[in-house]
């Protein structure tokens, strides 16, 4: 499958290092999942500390020592799930077209879904990776659907306007919580 690495060579003119490197990582997962990502921690959210870590661990690998994740009581952590990494570690740029338009490789689309067997709401992400290009580019959406040993999963952000309500980024869905991006990178 030569689309992800495709892609990957569009990102190198246009992102910082660190969104680079996280999307290549996230892309190279469509392909063949890393070995050296944990089979256990292989969902959504597995998939996005995996990538940041790649890129801080390439870029500045003190962070990793120091916990690259903020818990909810504000501590550096190396451990995150979805919830903590939206509440934590991450910012919101809002649900509607506007924050659509501002959404940069490394960026997450988040979704809260019906409680799950233990009565909590099930938290799930997306990793955008933006392009650009000679047709103005994409933004595509890359993901780990959740069920063990599935396939990591790549398509375009549009495609999600015909997904179930509940998988749309739209402000009409309850279930999207909006586009988020990473905290220290809010001031680049």
């Amino acid at each position: 499958m030569l689309l992800p690495l495709l892609i990957a060579t569009q990102l190198a003119t246009i992102a910082s290092p660190y969104r680079v490197i996280i999307a290549e990582t996230a892309l190279a997962q469509v392909q063949q999942p890393d070995r050296a990502w944990p089979e256990e921690q292989r969902d959504c959210a597995g998939l996005v500390r995996f990538s940041y870590r790649a890129a801080f661990r390439k870029l500045a690998p003190e962070r990793i020592a120091t916990g690259l994740w903020t818990d909810k009581e504000g501590n550096r952590t190396a451990f995150a799930d979805a919830r903590t990494l939206i509440d934590g570690s991450f910012t919101s740029l809002g649900r509607d077209a506007a924050a659509a338009r501002q959404v940069e490789s490394g960026d997450l689309l988040a979704f809260q879904q019906e409680p799950g067997d233990d009565g909590e709401p099930v938290y799930h992400l997306m990793l955008a990776v933006r392009t650009r290009g000679a047709s103005g580019g994409k933004t595509l959406v890359v993901y780990h659907p959740g069920s063990p040993g599935a396939p990591v999963r790549l398509g375009p952000l549009s495609d999600l306007a015909q997904a179930p309500i509940e998988w749309r980024p739209v402000p009409e869905n309850r279930a999207f919580l909006g586009y988020f991006r990473f905290k220290e990178w809010t001031h680049d």
